[in-house]
């Protein structure tokens, strides 16, 4: 049994604007990528309790991609997100105001078939270009 990993990063925004930009379709479409190559052509957020997520991320030349789908289990506006990936891996990220700053921790359930690092360098990355997303905002 694999232990869930953990990521965490500070954004120099408020939480309000944090929160908007985690949670909007068409901001996840811009940060939601781990690489410069890749993108995130299609977001369906559907957010609420029971309410569903899909993020279509892939590289640019088509060839490689894969998608991130599941169900909210208990959103909490400003504090966590808790959700469920239809593979039963389960996900919670927690917001954390601080002074004018917001930070974000990701626990996550890794999957069972690709090593633990290159889970962990991917979810690092993602959170990076959120954090570049936001702060350029």
């Amino acid at each position: 049994m694999k232990k869930d990993l953990i990521a965490t990063v500070l954004i120099e925004k408020p939480i309000d604007e944090v929160w908007n930009h985690w949670t909007n379709p068409l901001s996840i479409k811009i940060w939601n990528i781990p690489f410069e190559d890749w993108h995130c052509p299609k977001v369906i957020n559907n957010l609420k309790d029971g309410g569903s997520f899909f993020f279509r991320m892939e590289h640019i030349n088509g060839h490689d991609g894969f998608d991130y789908t599941g169900i909210y289990d208990k959103i909490i506006r400003y504090e966590s997100i808790a959700s469920t990936c239809n593979d039963g891996r389960r996900n919670l990220v927690e917001f954390q105001s601080s002074a004018n700053n917001t930070i974000i921790k990701e626990t996550f359930e890794p999957d069972k078939t690709t090593p633990l690092a290159v889970q962990q360098d991917f979810t690092d990355s993602v959170l990076k270009r959120f954090k570049r997303f936001v702060e350029q905002q």
